[in-house]
């Protein structure tokens, strides 16, 4: 890898005019200086698509934007970033999201030093529209046994090289992943051989209310215990794991929302 290597920042968003500048903004006030971002608009109905195309405009040299012209939903959309980001390295973000201006110089650092590992993640620090509540703490080590209790990585945060996204394949554009693309990617990530890491230190900030919790459904979170199911048998974990996430997805399907917002504010301080 060169010492200063091209990170792509693929981003896919729908539907975020009021949130979509600040998180720009914090890609320009990266420390690190050699990326690009990609930007795929999935077919907004807002101003998103034209707050986007500003900034394109703006500049050019690093702001790439496609558009879909039907909502395509989040895995379609990053692979389609993916097909025309030209870094060695590939950065995730979010559409409502902030990052660390050393959160790039950090992670580019992080995978120089270690030659062994093939992906970066982060911590988060939680925010709403009352301010920061809290630090989310991924697994500093994470290995394929971490899948059987939480995700070993928090998507957003994750740098990786081009080379590992090509390897697996890109995301599963299946139903079954739909909100869980993240989940089927480190189930196929792990299964490959590839390993990750996370540095132990809040370097994205993530935007986390009533609006994005709403966002999973009930119908989501038993596509995710099927999801799970399929992983566990990829992985050649004992069928009898699936019983305590399907037990779970149940509850919290049934647990109302100001309950599940108090006990993620709660879990903010040391939860994944």
């Amino acid at each position: 890898m060169t010492e200063c290597p091209k990170v792509s920042v693929i981003m896919g968003v729908y539907n975020c005019e009021k949130t979509l500048p600040e998180a720009i903004e914090s890609i320009l006030r990266q420390t690190y200086p050699n990326w690009e971002l990609i930007l795929c608009d999935d077919g907004s109905s807002d101003g998103t698509y034209a707050i986007a195309d500003s900034y394109a405009k703006r500049d050019p040299q690093r702001i790439v934007l496609i558009r879909n012209e039907t909502n395509k939903k989040l895995a379609y959309t990053l692979n389609r970033c993916l097909s025309v980001a030209s870094g060695e390295l590939i950065a995730r973000m979010d559409g409502d999201d902030i990052s660390h201006p050393d959160r790039f110089l950090r992670q580019t650092e992080y995978l120089l030093a270690h030659p062994d590992i093939q992906l970066v993640g982060t911590d988060m620090r939680c925010f709403d529209e009352t301010g920061t509540y809290g630090i989310r703490h991924a697994a500093e080590h994470p290995d394929k046994l971490t899948l059987k209790t939480r995700s070993p990585f928090f998507h957003a945060t994750v740098m990786t090289y081009k080379s590992v996204y090509d390897a697996l394949g890109g995301y599963s554009v299946s139903e079954r992943a739909e909100r869980a693309e993240d989940l089927e990617l480190w189930f196929r990530f792990f299964h490959a051989g590839f390993r990750g890491e996370n540095i132990p230190e809040a370097l994205y900030n993530v935007r986390e209310n009533r609006e994005t919790l709403q966002r999973r459904t009930a119908k989501d979170r038993m596509n995710v215990v099927r999801l799970k199911a399929q992983g566990f048998r990829l992985l050649g974990f004992p069928k009898r794991w699936i019983v305590k996430p399907a037990v779970t997805a149940v509850l919290k399907s049934c647990t109302p929302m100001f309950a599940v917002r108090f006990l993620h504010r709660r879990r903010g301080f040391g939860g994944s």
